[in-house]
């Protein structure tokens, strides 16, 4: 099992945040054919083999994802893609 956790910072408005949180559990139920849901400011998604949260803090993106076997084999590609999307999209 492996276990990936991000941190980006912003300073983003509470919706321009949770638009941009939207927009990479988009790109990873995308590819990975994730159910999200929002439970307040955490965005939680899940499937067989993988599970996570996207929490919303002032001024910061915190991801945790857990990945099953076979899909960790795929850790370090990942955590690069997702870093890369967060960067992208948590920035004003």
């Amino acid at each position: 099992m492996a276990d990936i956790n991000i941190v980006q910072e912003h300073h983003l408005a509470p919706e321009q945040a949770r638009a941009a949180a939207q927009q990479v559990a988009d790109k990873l139920a995308e590819q990975f054919e994730l159910a999200c849901r929002w439970e307040g400011d955490v965005l939680r998604f899940e499937r067989s083999g993988v599970s996570g949260s996207l929490s919303l803090l002032p001024h910061q993106a915190q991801l945790q994802l857990d990945l099953g076997f076979p899909i960790s084999m795929m850790a370090s590609q990942i955590e690069a893609k997702v870093a890369e999307k967060m960067r992208k999209v948590f920035v004003v």
